[in-house]
């Protein structure tokens, strides 16, 4: 693959993830090898899909696995990476923290889902706890409040549960 791709994707990914508060991979050959994988989704598939899974090919099956991943938030806050170690936590960018592997939650998450049973209140039917932030009012739902608010920056702990 053109190395001007690769780095000219990675330039991309950097901005939006500081932009948003996020943080990629430290090691420059891991993440050029990780932008390389997703590249090659995108030119085979159309989108993004997580390099580290394996694709279905049909966009709507693999929704939860389009790069940033339905489960990155919960692997960041559980393990300190997302499961392909795209994103890693500031601990581990300092060098004060190594990633480590950890265990694909897709699988599981798929199968509470099939589970659920009829929805009557669309907000009782989310699986996660729905979080908002004081100072934007920016919702999202999910097990834990983000790091930093992608709209207003505002630090995890300005987050309240809603609802």
């Amino acid at each position: 693959m053109e190395k001007d791709r690769v780095d000219k994707y990675l330039d991309g990914l950097k901005k939006d993830a500081e932009k948003s508060g996020y943080f990629l991979n430290p090691d420059d050959e891991f993440l050029e090898d990780l932008a390389e994988g997703l590249l090659t989704n995108i030119d085979r598939y159309g989108y993004q899909a997580c390099p580290c899974r394996l694709c279905e090919g049909n966009m709507e099956s693999d929704l939860d696995i389009i790069c940033p991943c339905d489960y990155r938030d919960d692997d960041l806050d559980e393990y300190g990476a997302c499961f392909c170690a795209l994103y890693v936590i500031k601990d581990i960018v300092d060098g004060k923290k190594e990633a480590e592997s950890i265990p694909d939650r897709r699988k599981k998450e798929k199968e509470k889902k099939k589970n659920t049973g009829k929805i009557t209140n669309p907000l009782s039917a989310v699986p996660y706890p729905i979080w908002r932030c004081k100072v934007c009012g920016y919702l999202c739902a999910r097990n834990n409040p983000p790091q930093l608010c992608p709209i207003c920056k505002a630090q995890k702990e300005r987050f309240e549960r809603f609802g």
